[in-house]
């Protein structure tokens, strides 16, 4: 009896190490576990779902939107397919378009050579003796042309006459009746568009109308364009401008004047001085002759 509680003690203390996996009792834990009836049973192997395969909305041939590898040794843009709307490349591929192919291109595939044909084509003679139905004409061609006479079908010969060939066609075209013209003759008259202007030439007369009032109205655009542009000179703002250019001319005036006791011109300075107020003077006497005209016009884009 003490021999068997023994036993039964070590039995319950295996079992307990199998279970919780003690480290110091390796080989017995795997013992245990090796003879475990859990391990009868595979467990479920367990399934991953593989997602469905990524497919672009794009084609794959489709050339990339600004690309400027398509443009390369042609007179296209720098930049191709800028919308993106091309289905293919914009510029074909020029793969041996000119000088051909690189020598050594030019052979046939490995797998395309000759081959010996494999069926027996029957000879004229062999067809001959087997079926000659086959080398009869499926529609015989009617003839188009008389058979050429027999050498015993000689024809008539030293056959001579004696009427007037001129005179008979003459005597019958003179008693000859004039010829009836038939009831059902067309009267080109009596049509119902005879008369009348054709249809083509009314749309023809349109398009020129409408062409003719389109121009008219960009004419009247650019004209209201320029007349917004162009504003007429207010009487105080005339006045102002006159009296301010007649007090430049009297300031201009009175330094020419100081000048005026030079008789002798000895520089350049002096010579360009003179010239200078005389071209001032000029050119605005000049201006106030055009302000004292009447209905002065002024551009505003200037």
């Amino acid at each position: 009896l003490k021999r068997r509680a023994l036993l039964l003690s070590v039995g319950s203390t295996l079992s307990t190490l199998g279970q919780v996996g003690c480290p110091n009792h390796g080989g017995i834990v795997e013992m245990m576990h090796g003879e475990s009836i859990y391990n009868i049973i595979p467990p479920k192997p367990v399934v991953m779902d593989k997602p469905p395969m990524y497919r672009s909305t794009f084609q794959p041939t489709q050339p990339a939107t600004a690309s400027t590898f398509h443009t390369l040794s042609s007179t296209h843009p720098i930049v191709s397919n800028v919308a993106g709307g091309l289905g293919d490349k914009p510029v074909p591929d020029k793969s041996h378009r000119t000088m051909g192919k690189v020598n050594g291109l030019n052979t046939n595939h490995p797998e395309q050579y000759l081959k010996s044909c494999k069926m027996k084509v029957e000879t004229l003679s062999e067809v001959k003796k087997s079926h000659p139905e086959a080398l009869q004409p499926s529609a015989v061609k009617k003839k188009t042309r008389p058979g050429i006479p027999k050498k015993e079908e000689a024809p008539v010969m030293n056959l001579v006459t004696s009427k007037n060939f001129v005179v008979a066609n003459a005597v019958e075209t003179i008693l000859a009746a004039p010829k009836k013209v038939s009831q059902g003759a067309k009267d080109y008259l009596k049509k119902e568009d005879y008369g009348k202007v054709p249809k083509y030439l009314q749309h023809i007369k349109t398009d020129i109308e409408a062409e003719y009032y389109y121009i008219q109205q960009l004419q009247e655009q650019h004209e209201d364009a320029n007349r917004q542009q162009v504003r007429g000179l207010d009487e105080e703002e005339r006045r102002s401008l006159i009296d301010g250019l007649k007090g430049k001319w009297e300031q201009v005036n009175t330094e020419y004047q100081a000048t005026t006791h030079l008789t002798k011109l000895d520089t350049i300075g002096k010579i360009k001085r003179k010239e200078k107020y005389e071209a001032e003077l000029s050119q605005i006497e000049k201006d106030i002759e055009k302000l004292n005209r009447k209905n002065i016009l002024v551009d505003g884009t200037v």
